[in-house]
Formats: C-alpha cells, structure tokens, sequence
C-alpha cells in the first residue's frame, strides 16, 4: 500500500489534487491531507481522507504529520518572502521520514525566469537538490483561474488592464495542474522536470476577448505600466508587496515568461488542457 500527502489541502491546488488521485483510483484512506486548520476540513474527513494538522512553520508539527508518508506533494505556500523557510521545514521533515517522492509545485522555468515570483520557488529547488529527498519538480504555468478575479471588474468597466504587452500566456486550469500533479504521485516518477504550461498561449487582448465573448459584454485590453499596475491593483485592495509581485509578473508576460510550447501537461494527463473560456464560463455559472 502507497501513501500520499497533500500539503496545503484546504486550498484550491491541494483540494484538486486529492480530487484528483481519487479519480484516479486511488482510495481516499490511503491519502493524507495535511492542513492549517482541521476545521475547514471537514469535506475531506466525511470522504474517508486522513487529516492531519500541521502548519508550514512548526517544524515539529509537520514531522509528525508526515509520519508514514510515501509521496508527498509540496503545494507552494503563499506568504511571500517566507516561503524558503517555509519549504525548507516540509523538506527536512519529508528527509527524516523517509519519503519516498516529494513532488513541488515550482513555477515554469524556474531556473530562467525573469520574474520575481520565481526567486523562492528557484530557492526552494536548490534545498531539495541538496537534501538528497528523491525528488520531482512540477513547474506549474499561470492559472487561468488569475483572471477570474479580475473578470467582474473587467466587465463592469469594460476594460482589462495589465502590462502584458504583446506576450503570451501559456495558462491551464487549476484542476489541470492538479491532475498531473496526481499521476506524478502515482506513477512514482523520482528525477524529472516537468514544464506544465496549457495548451491555447493568449496574449491579453485575447484573455480580454474571451472575458467578453462568456460575459456578453464588450471589454478590451489597455496596456499601461507596470507602476501604473501595481498601483491599480493596491487600489483594488492588494497589499503593496503581493501587487508588486503580481504587476512584475504580468510585465514578464511581455518577455515571454509565461508561454510555452512544453506539452508535458497535456502528456502527463493524456488530453489538453482546458481553455480559458472553458474556466470563465464555469465561473460565471457559478457565481450566479
């Protein structure tokens, strides 16, 4: 018998991937889901899924809730600026252990990126290649499911803003990086690099296409800087350092950051990615 862990299984990406290795076959007693808050677990436990508590900066906490554990999937935390330190203590209790695979969710070619974004997920990389834990590096492309959040706004204005310029985004849907993030896990695969980037690359008058053709509604694209950017969005009630991060992503758009020709996502699930409408449309139906 495998067991698996899922770090991080209150949120979207975690939620998605246990989703997704029970689709697979997996049974969901032989799953572990480690979160912050038991609570909010409780989906989890009435579906025969263990939950365990644990906390990416009590290192003790994740040792134990580690305990038993084959595979484990590291979804990246979020608190920017901590997430080395963080990683760090998943690692060194997954090492003494003795897990067998630890998959990370990194970001796509962490190890060129221009973006700041990539700066802790690249770090993060460099403690797993000197922990000696085996390894699998899943190098998640945008989500499509960043411009969901902005959609309304983009409706009701009738613009979408950005800083994009004429660059591509190679996005996929959060569920689509969780079922490859799955049958890594299962496959066992130790060693490997994998550039997941979706299917339909978009440049932002595209993105804002789509947003129009699902809503209904005319939008546009308007391209401003990448100050201007960062601005808009702390007006739109993001913490400066979290719209700065954001506002240099999208610039990294226009230096190709985010496209890509890698078919791994499509390969490791055996089917393309869905699309950005697919992913709006869904959304809007929802929110109704």
């Amino acid at each position: 018998m495998t067991t698996y862990a899922v770090t991080g299984a209150n949120g979207g990406l975690g939620r998605a991937t246990i989703e997704a290795l029970i689709e697979r076959g997996v049974a969901a007693s032989d799953i572990i889901a480690i979160v912050r808050d038991a609570g909010r677990a409780q989906h989890l436990s009435d579906a025969g899924v263990t939950v365990r508590v644990a906390d990416y900066d009590d290192a003790a906490a994740l040792s134990a809730a580690l305990s038993g554990v084959d595979r484990l999937l590291l979804v990246s935390g979020s608190e920017f600026g901590s997430r080395v330190r963080q990683h760090g203590n998943v690692i060194e209790a997954a090492k003494a252990n003795g897990v067998d695979l630890l998959a990370y969710t990194s970001i796509l070619y962490a190890d060129t990126s221009p973006l700041k974004l990539a700066e802790e997920h690249l770090a993060t990389e460099h403690i797993l290649a000197d922990s000696g834990v085996p390894h699998t590096l899943l190098r998640n492309g945008w989500y499509w499911e960043n411009y969901v959040g902005s959609a309304p706004a983009a409706i009701e204005s009738g613009t979408l803003y950005g800083s994009a310029g004429a660059g591509r985004v190679a996005g996929a849907a959060r569920r689509d990086y969780a079922d490859a993030a799955a049958a890594v896990l299962i496959a066992g695969t130790v060693g490997a690099v994998y550039e997941l980037a979706g299917s339909e690359p978009l440049d932002h008058p595209a993105i804002a296409a789509a947003i129009a053709e699902v809503s209904g509604k005319p939008v546009r694209y308007q391209d401003i800087p990448e100050s201007a950017y960062a601005e808009a969005l702390v007006g739109a009630g993001l913490p400066a350092p979290v719209a700065a991060i954001l506002a240099d992503s999208d610039a990294g758009v226009s230096r190709g950051a985010l496209d890509s020709t890698s078919t791994d996502l499509a390969d490791l699930r055996g089917r393309p990615s869905a699309s950005l409408k697919q992913v709006l449309a869904e959304s809007l139906v929802s929110a109704r």
